[in-house]
């Protein structure tokens, strides 16, 4: 819970003094041994604890998603895979996963979208982690506009869709390859812009290193660049912007 909602539950009566006390009183971390849950999180940046969930032993991976749906309600991980899901899904018979961004999540419904993000990928390989970007925003309260396949190699694709790119808080581009979406995306709109380099291509895109260098290089002004693969940082960021936008 928020500290604003908490609040709020006391003014209205909802919840006693004594109850919020306790709620201000917990330890900024839950302490399980394998892992220290920031349980601060939220309240330090908006935003709760997210699972990143590939390498995790299983048995602390089912503890660690129970014991953050019980402390928020919700919870959402990163890079799961199936065995992962038949895992957790038995102590959280409600949590769902996306097979394309590897996404493992349990979320109350109904949960409101505000603002828009746009999160284009430039070809269908990249959409794993144009997905990852575009849930993570979702997941943490944005309205996503996906613009899926609008590679440079048929840029008319992109410009088809320029007057939903305009109206975004924030635009995030996907590619790999030699990575020119983000430019092209840049030299479009007046939002920020996060470029994510993906790792496909052939040889010589080095396993995302050329998109990578191509998008840091860029000419186009407003273009930031996270690391290759990181759909989730690039949700992640883009949503504070939308938020600061929805002020």
């Amino acid at each position: 819970m928020e500290v604003r909602e908490m609040l709020k539950q006391v003014k209205s009566g909802e919840t006693s003094i004594a109850d919020a006390e306790k709620f201000f009183m917990k330890k900024p971390f839950e302490e399980m041994g394998y892992a220290k849950l920031d349980t601060y999180r939220e309240i330090r940046s908006g935003f709760p604890e997210v699972v990143y969930c590939s390498g995790k032993p299983d048995e602390y991976l089912t503890s660690i998603f129970q014991k953050l749906y019980e402390l928020n309600g919700e919870v959402f991980g990163t890079r799961a895979d199936r065995h992962q899901y038949e895992l957790v899904r038995g102590v959280l018979p409600d949590i769902t996963y996306d097979e394309i961004s590897r996404i493992l999540k349990l979320e109350p419904e109904n949960k409101e979208h505000k603002g828009k993000i746009a999160v284009c990928s430039a070809g269908t390989a990249d959409i794993p982690v144009a997905e990852e970007a575009a849930q993570t925003a979702e997941y943490f309260g944005a309205h996503v506009e996906r613009i899926f396949d609008v590679g440079v190699s048929g840029i008319h694709r992109l410009l088809a869709q320029v007057e939903v790119l305009q109206e975004a808080n924030c635009v995030v581009a996907v590619a790999g390859m030699e990575g020119a979406l983000a430019s092209v995306v840049g030299g479009l709109v007046s939002r920020p812009v996060i470029a994510v380099p993906t790792s496909v291509g052939y040889g010589a895109s080095m396993h995302g290193l050329s998109a990578l260098l191509t998008m840091i290089n860029s000419c186009a002004n407003g273009v930031a660049v996270v690391n290759i693969d990181n759909g989730y940082g690039a949700g992640y960021l883009a949503t504070q912007i939308n938020k600061l936008a929805c002020m």
